[in-house]
C-alpha cells in the first residue's frame, strides 16, 4: 500500500525538478541544471502479466545537448525485491529512450538510506553482469535548514529537508523555518508545499508540530488539510466547553 509520505518524497521533484541538482552540488557531486524538463509516463509495464511503475520519471535536456532520465523512488524500508525492480526500470528505460537513466532513492530512515545506496550486483558472484548504484537522498545528506531566510531562498529544498528529517530531533526547527518562509510566497505556491509536507510527515511525531504551525502561523491558507485542522480545533473547543459545563454542574451538586 502506497503511503502519503511515500507520495510526497518523490512528488516534490515534480514540483521543482531543479531541486535534484541543487541538492547534490552541495556535496561535491555536480550535475548541470536542466534548461528543459519533460514529464514521462511512469507506467513501465511490458505486455502481460507483470506490471512495473516507477514513482516519478523525468527527462532532463541540457543546453549542450546532454540528456538524462531521472527516476525518483521513495523508499520507507528495506525491500529485498527492490534492486531487481530498479534494475528492470533502468534497463527498460535505457532500451526505450536511448537516454542514460539515473536512479534517485529518497528515504526518511538512515538505515534504509545506507541500504539503498548499494551497490547491488546482479549476476553470479564471480562476475556481476549488472551493478546498480542508486543516488540516495536521506537524513545524512539533505541540508538541515532551520533559518527562515535560508528556507525562503529555496522553499522546495526546505520542504525536502523537512520531509527527509521527519523523524529527527531537529524536525521542529526545520518546520518552523519553513512555515516562516511560506509566508513570503503566494498562497497557491505555499498551499502546494503545505500539502506536500503534510503528506511527507504522515505517522511521524513532527506531524503534530506542523499541524499546529498550520493552524496558527499559516492559518490564512485555505488548503484542504489546513481547513481540516481548523475544523478539528473548533470541534475540540466545543467538546471542551461541554466538559466544563458538566464539571460545573457536578461541582454545584457537591460531587
Amino acid at each position: 500500500m502506497v503511503s502519503s509520505s511515500h507520495e510526497a518524497m518523490h512528488r516534490i521533484f515534480q514540483e521543482d525538478p531543479g531541486i535534484f541538482a541543487r541538492t547534490f552540488e552541495k556535496f561535491g557531486v555536480p550535475f548541470a541544471h536542466p534548461v528543459e524538463v519533460s514529464y514521462l509516463p511512469t507506467d513501465l509495464t511490458e505486455i502481460q502479466p507483470l506490471e512495473r511503475r516507477v514513482d516519478t520519471l523525468l527527462r532532463f535536456d541540457g543546453a549542450d545537448g546532454d540528456s538524462r532520465l531521472l527516476l525518483v523512488e521513495a523508499q520507507s524500508k528495506r525491500d529485498p525485491a527492490k534492486p531487481s525492480s530498479w534494475a528492470y526500470y533502468t534497463s527498460h528505460l535505457y532500451a526505450k529512450y536511448k537516454v542514460p537513466p539515473l536512479l534517485l532513492v529518497v528515504c526518511q530512515d538512515r538505515s534504509t538510506a545506507r541500504w539503498a545506496a548499494g551497490p547491488f550486483r546482479i549476476g553470479p558472484p564471480q562476475w556481476a553482469t549488472l551493478q546498480l548504484r542508486p543516488l540516495v537522498v536521506g537524513p545524512d545528506n539533505t541540508p538541515v535548514i532551520t533559518d527562515p531566510s535560508t528556507a525562503a531562498e529555496d522553499i522546495p529544498l526546505a520542504a525536502l529537508s523537512a520531509i527527509t528529517h521527519a523523524y529527527d530531533k531537529g524536525a521542529d526547527a526545520i518546520l518552523k523555518a519553513l512555515a516562516g518562509a511560506l509566508k513570503t510566497v503566494d498562497e497557491t505556491t505555499a498551499g502546494t508545499f503545505v500539502e506536500l509536507v503534510s503528506l511527507g510527515l504522515t505517522n511521524s511525531p513532527a506531524l503534530n508540530t506542523w499541524r499546529t504551525l498550520m493552524a496558527v502561523d499559516l492559518s490564512f491558507f485555505r488548503s484542504p488539510i489546513a481547513n481540516e485542522i481548523r475544523d478539528e480545533g473548533r470541534q475540540e473547543g466545543r467538546a471542551s466547553a461541554k466538559a466544563e459545563d458538566v464539571l460545573k454542574v457536578l461541582d454545584a451538586r457537591g460531587i
